[in-house]
């Protein structure tokens, strides 16, 4: 089931751009939900997870900043996809090929420490995957690009996550070095979810909506947690 909430999660954000034409505002408080609900799994699930398995806390400090920087680079490529921008010339008549495999690394790496948490990251990613799966599909909509390319597009997108999740699942290596894996990828979860906080209102004004959709976020985690 955990496969399929993970597909359906994309699934959904495609269907509620063709039907619904969500507004800006409701996919950026869905952002700053997703990204509150992110972070909190982050901050109190998986980093004492990971450390209190790990013998070297300094060598999991760093490849939490190498997760960082990964993620940093990736989204030179995806032009900031992963927190629902994309700062690319919509016209081009070209396949984006830096967004799409970007994204698919990203996608996967997302999976891997599922099967090794507890099901608030399962549901933390899923909630993630769909406002980003409103921006893609809207992009790649207004770009004019075939159906089938949008189609192929976003169903090889939805995959990645499920893909992740099985061979950590399936995969000896992986299993018997999931501390360090879980220490990168915490890098770029801390790295999304924080830009998508964080990043500056208009006029840098309070807004209460937002800080409302954060609020929420973080009390759904501290409730659900277990």
């Amino acid at each position: 089931m955990s496969y399929l909430f993970l597909i359906l999660s994309v699934l959904i954000g495609s269907l509620l751009v063709l039907w619904l034409k969500p507004g800006k505002t409701f996919v950026r408080l869905l952002l700053a939900f997703s990204g509150a609900y992110l972070l909190s799994v982050t901050i109190l699930h998986l980093l004492p997870e990971v450390y209190s398995h790990s013998q070297s806390p300094k060598q999991i400090g760093i490849l939490i900043l190498v997760g960082i920087l990964v993620q940093s680079v990736l989204e030179s490529f995806s032009k900031g996809a992963e927190h629902g921008h994309i700062h690319l010339h919509s016209e081009s008549s070209k396949f984006p090929w830096l967004l799409f495999v970007s994204l698919c690394i990203h996608a996967f790496s997302e999976g891997l420490p599922i099967h090794s948490a507890n099901d608030n990251l399962l549901w933390a990613v899923v909630v993630h995957k769909i406002p980003i799966a409103i921006v893609l599909t809207s992009f790649l909509l207004h770009a004019k690009y075939s159906k089938t390319i949008v189609f192929s597009f976003l169903f090889v997108f939805s995959l990645m996550s499920p893909l992740g999740y099985f061979l950590a699942d399936t995969i000896g290596w992986i299993s018997n070095h999931q501390s360090i894996i879980n220490a990168l990828i915490i890098g770029v979860f801390l790295h999304i979810s924080t830009i998508i906080l964080f990043e500056s209102s208009e006029n840098h004004k309070f807004n209460f909506k937002k800080f409302t959709a954060i609020l929420l976020g973080i009390l759904l985690t501290v409730f659900t947690l277990h």
